[in-house]
């Protein structure tokens, strides 16, 4: 019996397909649920922590230092994830931001990155790789940093990312779990982003929405060296796949403190309340508040729409900054030279268990 051979294809010559459709969670989206993570992370030995190690896993923080000097201390971390875009140019430049952030939200600045390659290569062309590549070095030549090398692998999915690494002085190191009784929170980037990447998905998104979903992933967190030299600073995060309150949980978790957010306060992106008022809601917010809602109290009446904009994952979301009453107005005016006119006072951290009590006042 003989058989006819099956003809070799190039992935050059196919149709290409919607990049999301070949992700089964995009973005910041498909971390792990963070009670899952608990459970695989409870049983891992811990191992001895030299001294240098200023942050390392203990707080969920956003990066790992470590101190090389009295002048100098590093920050490392890694982030990758599945398209949450189509275009591969785009994708590659959410991802990079989104990678850069941790070093910024630590207070450093970026020095190099590393490239986090995973793409299938049987079903897209090498150019349209090339294109999420070009993409994310875009946006290393913005931060000021050469892609120094990296890791490439045939993936089921496309996965793209960085290993970010950064400098900041060792006084100024901002941990997610240094905030005080009395300080202020302040928001740098208006929450929406998962609502947006569930409707591009389904395709409801508009050309509006998209524009303001590319611009918000892609605007770097520059003004967190600035931002970690005020006196007045005490803890910074960034908010991503925990959406808002898994990471202002965070924050009260690493200080022991009460997180009391507004949620009047709270910055929107245009358009997402009413877009997750139509079922525009990822499977990520869900999970999130499934791991983390006992620890959040919520008015009587707060609306099953602005729960899940509570817990919306974030792709390269803000900066989450705990500070100092009488340093607030210079927080946001960094803030606002960087671009950022969105940013804005969402809440406090006041005595108590750690936990998160979201305000009434939004009704």
């Amino acid at each position: 019996m003989t058989h006819t051979p099956i003809p070799s294809t190039n992935a050059n010559t196919l149709p290409q397909p919607r990049l999301t459709s070949l992700s089964h969670g995009g973005g910041c989206g498909c971390k792990i649920a963070p009670g899952v993570l608990s459970e695989i992370l409870k049983g891992i030995t811990a191992m001895p922590i030299p001294k240098e190690l200023m942050v390392g896993i203990e707080t969920a923080d956003d990066a790992a230092v470590y101190k090389l000097n009295d002048e100098q201390a590093l920050i490392a971390t890694t982030d990758f994830f599945m398209p949450i875009v189509d275009d591969p140019f785009e994708f590659g430049r959410i991802a990079a931001t989104n990678a850069l952030s941790d070093v910024y939200a630590m207070g450093g600045k970026p020095i190099l990155a590393l490239a986090l390659v995973g793409m299938p290569i049987n079903v897209l062309s090498t150019a349209t790789i090339a294109k999420i590549l070009e993409g994310g070095a875009s946006v290393c030549r913005a931060a000021g940093i050469p892609i120094a090398g990296g890791h490439t692998i045939d993936s089921v999915e496309a996965i793209y990312g960085l290993v970010a690494l950064g400098l900041v002085h060792p006084s100024r190191v901002k941990r997610n779990a240094d905030a005080q009784v009395g300080d202020k929170l302040i928001l740098g980037k208006p929450l929406g982003v998962g609502i947006l990447s569930a409707a591009l998905k389904k395709e409801k998104l508009d050309a509006a929405g998209y524009a303001q979903m590319i611009a918000v992933t892609t605007q770097l967190n520059t003004p967190g060296p600035e931002l970690a030299a005020l006196d007045g600073v005490h803890a910074m995060t960034d908010v991503t796949g925990f959406g808002l309150a898994g990471h202002a949980l965070e924050l009260a978790r690493g200080a022991n403190c009460t997180v009391q957010l507004d949620w009047a306060r709270v910055p929107l992106l245009v358009g997402v309340r009413e877009l997750a008022l139509q079922g525009m809601v990822t499977g990520a917010s869900g999970r999130n508040w499934a791991g983390y809602g006992h620890d959040i109290s919520l008015p009587a009446d707060f609306a099953e729409v602005d729960q899940a904009l509570l817990s919306d994952p974030q792709t390269s979301g803000g900066l989450l900054v705990s500070c100092a009453p009488e340093a607030v107005s210079a927080v946001l005016e960094i803030f606002r030279q960087h671009g950022f006119e969105a940013a804005a006072e969402i809440g406090e951290i006041t005595a108590g268990a750690a936990a998160l009590r979201v305000s009434a006042s939004q009704v």
